[in-house]
């Protein structure tokens, strides 16, 4: 049988790691965006674009970017000092003790999986971009080498 210690610090294990997951995902997204935008600027340069296939790709190619600006929000560093080490970095080592020895789990759990969901609304929201984006640039060629006005 399992103490409620022992459930609050696998949930705050489990937060953790779901936390590491999107940074994971978040990091290779960003080297996939990063990569579609190259190749995209480099296929553009190389072939005769007509106005569509520029409006078609200018607009797909604005949405990688955007999607790269998420990912990066996702990952960028909450320096606040709410939790974690910016917090200790602003304590002496009295404070730290009994910080750490005071601390809630409880509420360590539900600020990280609140840092969490918003991480993962900025994935998601990227994601989406980076679908609409793709499906914009396969038009743009297909209206290249198609010829439409």
């Amino acid at each position: 049988m399992t103490t409620p210690n022992e459930r609050l610090t696998a949930a705050h294990a489990e937060v953790k790691a779901e936390i590491a997951r999107t940074d994971t995902k978040t990091g290779l997204l960003l080297a996939f965006v990063g990569a579609v935008l190259a190749g995209a600027w480099t296929v553009a340069r190389d072939l005769h674009l007509n106005l569509a296939a520029y409006i078609t790709g200018g607009i797909g190619m604005a949405l990688l970017v955007t999607a790269a600006g998420l990912l990066l929000h996702s990952v960028r560093p909450n320096l606040r000092g709410q939790h974690g080490f910016p917090l200790w970095a602003t304590l002496t080592a009295e404070e730290i003790t009994t910080t750490v020895n005071g601390t809630d789990p409880a509420a360590d759990v539900a600020g990280l999986s609140r840092l969490a969901v918003t991480k993962y609304r900025c994935l998601r929201r990227a994601v989406d971009l980076i679908r609409v984006a793709g499906v914009l640039l396969v038009v743009a060629v297909l209206l290249s080498v198609g010829g439409a006005a």
